[in-house]
């Protein structure tokens, strides 16, 4: 065989090992914790791993990005005195939500469970006890973890818990999301936040709305801490301004449709 000719094939082959490299990495989700890379303002920022990838384990980050619709959502490990206010903004501008609650919030305030549900919100599983989830392994042990919430909010309530499943702090894995599918349950992530969670630093107003009104964006699953005084301070005028953008809003089951 010419030296030409084994070139050749040498070439071809390294070309199909590369082809074939490239396609099954992208069928593989990394382990890590959620992040996102912005583009350019009003444009739906890139995820660690594709709307595409994600829907293969009943998983999601963002809805139609050719519909002006916005998916609120919210995270909470336990009450800071302003889940009141929320719902009733929320309330006031007939917007539909989701809140993701673990088990401390849910024993320590199951009037405001019940009063979410009652008002037509989603409740969603964010775990008994927030671990991270990506460190576990073992099937059962991973089940207790919404398990166990999910009694507890049949207990609270009187209804199934809805089988939506946000990981805790964002962390995941491959493992995780198949586990969570073989469970029925939905994962949510999100494609819009900013940092809100620190209560002991609070944004100002201008801040918030300098960070989620520009990079707002077609079919955003928004995620809020709903421990947040920012959040319940500008929530009212946050939601009026997204509305005069032309947005409406939409419940994360329509994710799913």
């Amino acid at each position: 065989m010419r030296k030409r000719d084994v070139f050749l094939i040498a070439t071809a082959i390294c070309l199909t090992l590369a082809v074939a490299l490239h396609f099954w990495t992208r069928n593989v989700v990394e382990t890590g914790a959620w992040g996102l890379s912005f583009r350019q303002g009003g444009d739906a920022p890139i995820g660690p791993a594709s709307a595409r990838e994600l829907a293969r384990y009943d998983g999601v980050y963002l809805g139609d990005t050719t519909q002006k619709v916005l998916y609120l959502t919210f995270d909470a490990g336990y009450e800071n005195g302003c889940t009141s206010k929320i719902l009733d903004v929320l309330q006031k501008h007939q917007v539909p939500a989701a809140f993701f609650l673990v088990g401390n919030y849910m024993k320590t305030n199951p009037d405001l469970v019940r009063r979410m549900v009652n008002e037509g919100h989603i409740v969603g599983n964010h775990t008994m006890h927030h671990p991270d989830m990506s460190k576990i392994e073992n099937p059962e042990a991973f089940q207790k973890e919404l398990s166990d919430l999910g009694t507890l909010y049949q207990d609270i309530t009187g209804q199934p818990m809805p089988k939506y499943y946000r990981p805790p702090q964002g962390i995941y894995s491959q493992k995780n999301l198949e586990m969570a599918k073989s469970l029925g349950y939905r994962t949510v992530f999100w494609s819009l936040a900013y940092v809100d969670w620190n209560n002991n630093s609070q944004p100002t107003a201008e801040y918030a709305f300098s960070k989620l009104l520009p990079r707002t964006h077609n079919g955003a699953v928004i995620l809020l801490h709903s421990t947040s005084q920012t959040n319940r301070d500008i929530l009212d005028e946050l939601l009026t301004k997204w509305k005069a953008m032309g947005y409406t809003f939409a419940p994360i089951s329509e994710l799913f449709q």
